[in-house]
């Protein structure tokens, strides 16, 4: 393994297409790139959103009537918005309907343009193609009423595997990464729902396996911890990582084969020791390279202050952003890619 295991990109990135995306990370982070993600534009770009936009629009979906829209707060009590969760409709048999993801199609159009770029010499040969997929989870305790749950998160993960076949028999698996994003999990450990099953460590550690299981040993598998980031803010700001540290724990039990990336989110203002402290215990594999998104916007002292913190408790980490960079000002991004790269050689002088 090298010194630090370089820069990871979370996924999405507020630029116009894939294209766009591509030629601005690999221009401005070549020497530090394991895989690269095609920064998830267009329909894409809130995350899961449009996938509730193909809930509501689901001939064999509604809303439900019988509960009251979820409250979304974010960390500082600020209520972003009312969520209208869906049902299948009376009559209908979860096990029969079908959801078509999109996830593929977007994943096979933007595989192409990387495929271009890099015969072209943009991408440098052996930085893979990343492609994050959300879990059933996260669309599910978004957006759905909590008494169609136990129905809808098999029906779903069944279409996400479906895109997931479709991207591994239409992409190499060696230029193949996945990584799979874990928001609304985290969000169950920290109570942020209204409802939680009674036995959400077991469900979750599950869940986790079964995700992992689905990526065959050629392709890359990374997981992506997050509190959320509807507008560039937590919707829980965590006191430390000693949550993120025990799901870790339970994801490296759950596995059936090599985890190859982690990244885990540190918030702007926690520049101090105890928030990081919880990493001592994580025990990650040899082989699995860490990433902390402790890289913020204009903030290079804070950033370094991070990095210093985060270095007294683990070694041999990759730096990163805290979430993804779609919600952001896209006038941002040229600063945020600097800022990467600033990090990045010191932590290669280090």
């Amino acid at each position: 393994m090298p010194q630090h295991p370089g820069v990871h990109l979370i996924g999405s990135v507020a630029m116009p297409d894939a294209e766009s995306v591509f030629r601005a990370l690999a221009g401005g982070l070549r020497p530090w790139l394991r895989r690269i993600p095609d920064g998830e534009t267009g329909a894409r770009h809130r995350w899961i959103y449009w996938q509730y936009e193909m809930l509501t629009q689901h001939p064999d979906m509604e809303i439900d009537p019988t509960i009251a829209p979820m409250p979304l707060p974010q960390w500082d009590g600020v209520l972003l918005r009312r969520i209208e969760q869906v049902r299948f409709k009376p009559g209908v048999d979860p096990g029969a309907v079908v959801f078509e993801t999109g996830y593929a199609p977007a994943a096979i159009e933007s595989y192409a343009v990387f495929k271009r770029l890099r015969d072209a010499g943009m991408i440098p040969r052996g930085v893979r193609f990343q492609v994050a997929l959300p879990t059933a989870m996260a669309s599910g305790f978004m957006y759905v009423s909590p008494k169609a749950l136990d129905d809808y998160l098999p029906v779903y993960e069944r279409a996400l595997f479906k895109a997931l076949d479709d991207i591994l028999a239409a992409v190499p698996h060696g230029d193949l990464s996945i990584q799979w994003d874990i928001c609304q999990e985290v969000l169950v450990f920290e109570n942020y729902f209204q409802h939680r099953p009674g036995d959400y460590k077991q469900r979750i550690f599950a869940e986790f396996a079964r995700l992992a299981a689905h990526v065959p040993n050629g392709v890359e598998l990374g997981y992506h911890l997050c509190y959320g980031s509807p507008r560039d803010e937590h919707l829980v700001m965590p006191k430390d990582t000693a949550i993120l540290v025990e799901m870790v724990r339970g994801l490296l039990d759950a596995l059936p084969r090599r985890l190859d990336f982690l990244h885990l989110p540190v918030p702007r203002d926690r520049t101090d020791d105890a928030y990081v402290a919880p990493l001592r215990a994580m025990n990650l594999p040899d082989k699995t390279a860490l990433y902390l998104g402790l890289i913020h916007h204009d903030d290079a002292i804070g950033d370094r202050a991070r990095i210093a913190a985060a270095s007294k408790v683990v070694t041999g980490f990759g730096i990163a952003s805290e979430c993804g960079w779609g919600r952001t000002d896209p006038a941002r991004v040229p600063g945020l890619i600097a800022a990467h790269r600033a990090a990045a050689k010191t932590l290669a002088v280090d």
